[in-house]
């Protein structure tokens, strides 16, 4: 799910990732970064110096645990395994963990198209802060996104990174796949450190500090409490749109094989200080969410993309 403290330490560790490096602004390696797209993947099987498929067929499988909502203290953890599918036109791209976009705009710097996102569905289980109350859908977003590319770098012992800045703006609703309802807007700003062969080859590490802040509608969804769900212990709430929270990630991926990868991932949603810390549905200023999977690569088209 999406989640004021911390962000000096995540800000600290993006200034160590990027010690000792250098600009990257003219050929190396055979390839010119000033005229690679800011969309390029550090992370995937290619080298930083190779260009990469237009489609990757495969199967993907994993766990996650995150919490069952921003600043809950009940946890929802999901274990699943499907096909995958990586496309990267020109326009429209799938996959590379950037999730679903239509590009409308791709310079040397700068994108600019939609994006696509969710959650998943949470239960309001007995003894926890929504017994008794309607479930939580999953929960589906689009809107524009524009990405920047602040900075390349090349590290004199090998490895390149990438600090991009990010920020999305989408359209929230839920759905039981028998109805649709608008849950509002969320404005999210992001900023991306990617890296790839500091430490090791083909093992790239990713971290990230966002914030979010939401509509009034969107904020109603979590932490919103009508008379009719008012109990002894659950008091009347008019939830408020505003800032939601910070989240900080943390994700290493690495070569199993040729065709295979694993990842591992952290993340913590830091909610203190949001515009609904006085709902009874508010618990927690802090959670936390991990992941562990991997991606089987079993198709990779002859096609080069061609950015």
């Amino acid at each position: 799910m999406h989640l004021k403290g911390y962000s000096s330490i995540a800000l600290s560790l993006l200034l160590l990732c990027s010690t000792n490096s250098s600009a990257n602004t003219d050929t190396e390696n055979g390839i010119d970064v000033k005229k690679m797209s800011v969309e390029r993947t550090l992370t995937g099987f290619e080298d930083v110096d190779e260009a990469l498929s237009l489609w990757e067929l495969g199967v993907g499988g994993g766990a996650i645990e995150v919490a069952n909502y921003p600043a809950s203290s009940q946890r929802n953890s999901v274990v699943a395994a499907a096909p995958y599918v990586v496309y990267r036109g020109d326009i429209f791209r799938v996959g590379d963990g950037n999730g679903v976009r239509a590009v409308v705009v791709d310079k040397n710097n700068l994108e600019i198209g939609m994006s696509f996102g969710g959650a998943f569905a949470a239960d309001s289980e007995n003894g926890t802060a929504r017994e008794g109350m309607p479930e939580l859908d999953f929960l589906l977003e689009i809107g524009p996104q524009a990405i920047y590319k602040l900075k390349d770098y090349k590290f004199e012992n090998g490895g390149n990174a990438r600090l991009n800045a990010r920020l999305q703006f989408r359209s929230a609703f839920s759905t039981d796949f028998s109805t649709i309802d608008n849950r509002g807007y969320v404005l999210n700003p992001v900023i991306t450190y990617q890296q790839r062969g500091r430490l090791f080859e083909g093992t790239a590490l990713s971290t990230s500090i966002g914030m979010l802040f939401a509509t009034e509608r969107f904020h109603d969804y979590f932490y919103q409490v009508s008379d009719e769900f008012v109990t002894d212990t659950r008091s009347a709430y008019d939830a408020k749109g505003g800032y939601l929270g910070t989240r900080l990630a943390l994700s290493v991926s690495f070569p199993m094989s040729d065709s295979l990868r694993g990842f591992v991932g952290v993340g913590a949603q830091i909610h203190s200080g949001s515009a609904n810390e006085d709902s009874p549905l508010y618990e927690k200023d802090i959670t936390y969410s991990a992941s562990i999977g991997f991606v089987w690569r079993l198709y990779k088209s002859e096609r080069k993309a061609g950015w």
